[in-house]
């Protein structure tokens, strides 16, 4: 008989199973729809043809009318919106339809700014993405489902762009940009759209694009805030520019560990689909020298003047020596001191006699040990969930809070004995190591840090422990 952990095993991988057969029908019937609507918008032009002459002369066809701009029956009804506007019209929409244009990070920027060119009749749309499609994602990646919940998300955003817009060609880059594939992968496109939320990535992007010659149009969120601007566009500056050094690593958040309200990326990666489609048709003025920032909160949106092309930038200045070899060979987690994986940073700061693992905790907290657990995560983050009996001491305050985890431990050590321990705990594992040195430089010889946090905790422990 099989056993209960196997059964689950067979059900969960028929499930999955199931799902992908039911994305790829889903795919399927839209794209049939799609050709379907295409044949039913040139069907009343066909009749209209059929019975202009009432049979004096042969009959006219789609092919016989003036399309002289190059396009056909079906993109005309397509795009009309388009072309009806005088600004836009037809040169536009066709030099839309003739570019290539690449997105690196199909994340909360890439989402919205996809789908958008998609929409839009970009000719060939690239996407670049190694990652998978998280639960996590959903609120803010809207080009994803739940549908596609561990699959590549390069593959959830093909789909959705196709389901939009089978007309167009779309390109599946699965796997991360780096220095020795982003030349090749970016010389195909001719414009770049940085969806990336890290600093290693935004200098790889903006230096290789000013190898090749390409503009950029770049994004990013965090938090309720967002700022949109265009690099390497007709002279303007590059990304080295205007941060010719990069900003110190603990400066440089992301949304995994900052947070971030989900509409707001949605609207800056809206806008970076406006600039891409404005450069690639030849309409408007892109946002070159300018920086438009946005304000969820205050909904203000206002655009800055920044500092123009830089003679003495290293990588666009007048006598700059970087070319492509350079390029490939140039340490970008080095030189931002921060890494281009998406994954958590893992610090180790300790010795092994410091820290202990979320299993020995669980058993030390079985066996009734006298002890204090504090948890140095910000309060807003305690407020989502937190181990029973911890302290709330956030690291920021942690110094200047010690008197309560004394107090914590001599209370402790009059209820159940001398020598009560003291544990630290944090999310992942890497600001409790920082409390645990600080608290040992003040006299907390036997802090010890639970490694992994609360992740680990959920990870090892108890699988039924929110995380976030």
């Amino acid at each position: 008989m099989e056993s209960s952990g196997g059964n689950a095993s067979r059900i969960r991988r028929e499930i999955e199973a199931l799902k992908d057969e039911k994305a790829r029908i889903e795919q399927k019937i839209l794209e049939l729809e799609n050709q379907l609507r295409e044949e039913v918008s040139l069907a009343p032009q066909q009749q209209e043809n059929e019975s202009v002459c009432d049979g004096c002369c042969p009959s006219l066809s789609a092919a016989d009318a003036n399309l002289a701009h190059g396009l056909t029956a079906g993109s005309i009804y397509r795009y009309s919106r388009h072309l009806l506007l005088p600004s836009f019209g037809v040169q536009a929409q066709s030099n839309l339809l003739k570019s290539s244009i690449l997105v690196v990070g199909a994340g909360g920027l890439g989402s919205p700014a996809l789908l958008y060119l998609a929409a839009s009749g970009v000719g060939r749309l690239g996407i670049v993405d190694h990652d998978v499609v998280e639960l996590n994602n959903m609120h803010r990646q809207v080009i994803h489902t739940e549908t596609y919940i561990g699959q590549p998300k390069v593959k959830s955003a093909a789909a959705a762009c196709q389901s939009i817009n089978s007309t167009i060609q779309i390109v599946e880059h699965e796997q991360a940009l780096r220095t020795s594939n982003a030349l090749e992968i970016m010389s195909q496109y001719d414009i770049v759209v940085d969806a990336t939320d890290n600093a290693p990535s935004r200098y790889m992007i903006s230096d290789c694009c000013v190898v090749l010659g390409k503009p950029l149009v770049s994004g990013a969120a965090l938090g309720l805030e967002g700022q949109l601007t265009v690099y390497n566009y007709k002279g303007g500056p590059c990304y080295r520019c205007l941060f010719p050094m990069p900003p110190p690593a603990t400066a440089c958040q992301r949304c995994s560990d900052s947070g971030v309200l989900g509409v707001v990326p949605g609207i800056i990666g809206c806008l970076q689909a406006l600039e891409a489609i404005k450069i690639a048709s030849d309409v408007g003025e892109p946002l070159s020298g300018q920086m438009l920032l946005f304000d969820a909160l205050s909904a203000r949106i206002r655009s800055v003047k920044i500092r123009g092309r830089s003679p003495q930038c290293e990588v666009c200045g007048e006598n700059t020596t970087f070319n492509q070899q350079r390029f490939k060979d140039f340490d970008y987690e080095k030189f931002t001191q921060s890494p281009l994986s998406t994954s958590p940073q893992k610090l180790k700061l300790l010795t092994p006699e410091s820290r202990i693992t979320s299993k020995e905790y669980k058993e030390r907290v079985v066996s009734g040990e006298p002890h204090v657990l504090v948890d140095v995560r910000p309060e807003h983050h305690y407020k989502i969930v937190s181990l029973p009996k911890s302290l709330n001491i956030p690291l920021t305050s942690l110094e200047a809070r010690v008197p309560e985890i004394s107090s914590a431990l001599k209370g402790q050590e009059e209820g159940g004995g001398s020598g009560a321990n003291l544990y630290v705990i944090c999310r992942r594992g890497n600001d409790s190591q920082r409390a645990v040195e600080c608290l040992q430089n003040m006299g907390f010889d036997l802090a010890k840090d639970i490694v992994g946090g609360l992740e680990s905790w959920a990870n090892d422990v108890d699988p039924n422990f929110p995380m976030y």
